[in-house]
């Protein structure tokens, strides 16, 4: 008896070829489906304080919105997740030029990304898939041929996501994963009153491309200040001109320690829902959905509109290739590039909640 592919079929790209849907984990735990576009998490069901289980990440009911979509919904991101000034860098004494479409940066591997290729299915078991994508030399104007594998597991409560990667010639890599979290349940409206925590002391101040400016500043006396659980909505409503500029919080914060350490905590109130997200990455990306203007069309048929779901994405710092004091973007041959972020869910009393402590 022959066996099938993996999965089941989701839909088809316009050249015919077949995107697969791959569910993982089971209740009372999460439940994850992937998308081999893109490695992308299309759903993730969890258990809330208040007894339901509900969908908590952002995503397209079929391929034709994913690729008309300019928002990166639950997508892998590379080859450079985040900006590189003008599309340019040099390495090894030799100038890059890689593609541009953000104002005349590179944003998250430029207009082609890893976000929207098809991924192949390398394993898949009841509760983990592995994905695999080879980005040839010279993709996107990046050098190197890459060989990327993504791995989802579930285990226990905790979704846990690992990215690895190897080249052949001398390249740069910067991977994260986009979901775009909304613990009431997808297509609930905004996120406004959730309260997040960011394990950071700074931030990156960006121009208004959103490239930095120059170094890390304090969050101490800002909008940017999350060390302790703060609502969303007045944050990314601040008479700030970083705020205001990106008409919301779309910033890199440097996140204390190192290794695998806590990044963030986002709650809930109202689902009861806390989300613990941990990642051994330098940085972390927060970015509030300011451009979600009700142009797409959401997974539940409704459309998706600015502050209505928080992307938290661990990664290297913005325009590393251009900050040679920063973490090092580089990946050469006979290295292994590694990151891991984990989703680290929980169901919440009201007692138990981040506004009663």
């Amino acid at each position: 008896m022959t066996q099938g592919p993996p999965g089941r079929r989701f839909d088809h790209l316009p050249d015919g070829r077949e995107v697969r849907l791959l569910s993982i984990g089971s209740a009372p735990g999460p439940v994850v489906e992937v998308l081999t576009l893109g490695a992308t998490v299309h759903r993730l069901e969890v258990a809330g304080g208040d007894g339901r289980r509900r969908n908590v990440v952002l995503g397209h009911a079929d391929v034709a919105e994913r690729l008309a979509s300019s928002d990166y919904v639950g997508g892998t991101i590379g080859r450079y997740a985040n900006r590189i000034a003008g599309g340019r860098f040099v390495l090894d004494g030799r100038e890059v030029v890689v593609g541009v479409h953000d104002r005349g940066n590179s944003l998250h591997g430029g207009p082609d990304g890893f976000d929207r290729r098809l991924w192949d299915v390398v394993e898949h078991g009841p509760d983990e898939v592995a994905l695999g994508l080879v980005s040839p030399d010279g993709d996107q104007g990046f050098p190197g041929e890459v060989s990327v594998l993504v791995r989802y597991r579930v285990d226990g409560d905790a979704v846990r996501v690992d990215m690895e990667a190897t080249t052949d010639a001398p390249t740069v890599l910067n991977l994260t994963n986009h979901a775009y979290f909304n613990l009431d349940g997808e297509g609930a409206g905004t996120v406004d009153d959730h309260l997040l925590m960011v394990a950071a002391d700074e931030f990156t101040p960006v121009d208004a491309t959103g490239i930095p400016l120059g170094e890390h500043a304090p969050v101490a006396g800002t909008p940017f200040d999350l060390r302790v659980p703060a609502p969303i909505g007045p944050a990314v409503r601040a008479e700030h001109p970083q705020v205001v500029d990106a008409r919301g919080i779309d910033h890199n914060y440097v996140v204390r320690g190192e290794e695998l350490r806590t990044h963030a905590v986002l709650e809930s109130l109202r689902s009861g829902v806390r989300l613990e997200l941990r990642s051994d990455q330098p940085g972390l990306q927060v970015y509030t959905g300011n451009n979600l203007d009700g142009t797409r069309r959401s997974t539940h048929g409704g459309r998706y509109r600015q502050g209505d779901g928080i992307a938290l994405e661990p990664q290297l710092f913005p325009d590393s290739p251009h900050r040679p004091a920063w973490p090092s973007a580089r990946l050469d041959p006979g290295e292994t590039y590694r990151a891991r972020l984990e989703w680290d869910f929980a169901a919440l009393d009201r007692s138990d909640s981040a506004a009663a402590k």
